[in-house]
């Protein structure tokens, strides 16, 4: 049985207009969720050799996903030490670098875990203008026709202990942004046109000294830090609602004032990578290292672990790569390969299966199928069903930490060594 209908508010699904431009804005795309336009037709069959229309190398080491604006496609690129930070555009026709703007030299690079890189978050776009972060080192809004920066913010505090994450958020006139670090742990919304500070909240975890699996101290860094990007919302009742997954917990702010609506705690969940889907009145979180999924739902003020968290599911849940919500249910790939398809409304399993390979980059849904990138270079395309079916298996040279992008029948897949516009 193939899932043609999906929902991307918390009650119906419908795509942005901007959709149907064939823009991809941010690393989960226009709908924020992986979707793609009705009717996209994207390749299930592609090799090094075979519907590849062009393929740019990319020196560096950077793990963020391209995102598309018109006839550009953005990514942001380091050096693999750290020290070289730089934000890059390319032509979506040709693949032919437009630009490739350094936008900081760092002298003493804070540490990045070798499996992560310095240039990990990934852009957003709006007409006329790319917003890019290195985390603390960098944040900042540059020209989308020539390149040029046109405000940065080189001041914040925030030790990023493996390495930055999260991507920025756009909300009306608001770039807003995570900082959950080792030392400091808020959420911060700059005003777009300026980059002035319009408000700043901090995490109000109660980060305890004890593992409290072990009953040791915890490990220095770990159990403070998350790596996710925001979502927005509105309850039936008409409430904006930011919700920011951090460590031990995950939140509800009101968007334009910062202000603590609501919090569920995981006081054993840490280091969050995914960003949370929405759907059927319900958000979908995987909690982080600890291996839950929450079904929370949205309202409520104070702590509402309690009264708002609607079900758990805890056999396949990713650490990284973030689920897909589609119809009736939720797809996802664990870290390690394991792929699963449960019941939105209550995270009852209908099948898991193993599709193998390690995953960081998040799936990606058109036409009733779902695309697996692993950090291998294989894809494995299944349907999208109730039933487990792979419907094709392909390679790329490299492997992919990168989410995919799409634009019209294209995918754009970032690789470790190269960026690649695959179309049939």
């Amino acid at each position: 049985m193939k899932i043609g209908l999906w929902l991307l508010t918390l009650s119906t699904l419908a795509l942005p207009a901007g959709a149907a431009d064939g823009n991809w804005p941010s690393f989960r795309g226009p709908s924020e969720q992986g979707l793609t336009p009705e009717g996209t037709k994207l390749p299930v069959s592609f090799s090094e050799s075979k519907n590849v229309v062009w393929k740019t190398e990319l020196p560096g080491k950077a793990w963020s996903s391209p995102v598309i604006w018109g006839d550009q496609v953005w990514v942001t690129n380091a050096d693999e030490g750290g020290t070289r930070l730089s934000v890059v555009c390319l032509d979506k026709a040709t693949g032919k670098i437009v630009h490739d703007k350094m936008v900081r030299r760092v002298v003493a690079p804070q540490y990045c875990h070798p499996f992560n890189s310095y240039g990990s978050p990934s852009p957003v776009l709006e007409e006329g203008r790319v917003y890019a972060t290195f985390g603390s080192p960098w944040v900042g809004c540059l020209d989308a026709k020539t390149g040029e920066v046109l405000w940065e913010r080189t001041d914040l505090k925030c030790n990023h202990f493996r390495g930055p994450g999260s991507s920025p958020f756009l909300y009306g006139n608001l770039l807003i942004l995570h900082y959950d670090g080792s030392d400091f742990q808020y959420v911060m919304a700059f005003n777009k046109e300026t980059g002035e500070t319009v408000w700043k909240t901090d995490r109000s975890t109660d980060f305890a000294d004890i593992d409290p699996k072990t009953g040791q101290p915890e490990a220095e860094g770990d159990w403070r830090k998350a790596y996710s990007t925001p979502r927005l919302l509105t309850t039936p009742e008409g409430r904006k609602e930011l919700i920011s997954l951090g460590s031990k917990a995950l939140f509800g702010y009101d968007p334009d004032t910062g202000k603590e609506l609501w919090k569920v705690e995981a006081k054993k969940m840490h280091s969050a990578g995914c960003t949370p889907a929405l759907g059927h009145g319900l958000i979908f979180a995987p909690m982080g290292s600890g291996g839950e999924l929450y079904a929370v739902r949205p309202g409520g003020s104070g702590i509402v672990t309690d009264t708002h968290l609607a079900w758990k599911y805890t056999r396949v849940v990713p650490k990284r790569p973030s689920v897909l919500v589609l119809g009736e249910h939720l797809f996802m790939i664990d870290d390690g390969g394991v792929a699963a398809c449960v019941e939105a409304k209550t995270g009852q399993e209908i099948w898991r299966d193993r599709v193998g390979g390690n995953y960081s980059a998040s799936p990606i849904h058109a036409d009733g199928k779902i695309w697996f990138f692993d950090e291998d270079g294989k894809c494995t395309v299944i349907e999208a069903g109730t039933t487990f079916k792979v419907l094709a298996e392909n390679h790329l040279d490299s492997g992919c930490m990168a989410s995919p992008a799409v634009s019209g029948k294209a995918l754009f897949v970032r690789t470790r060594t190269h960026l690649y516009r695959i179309e049939e």
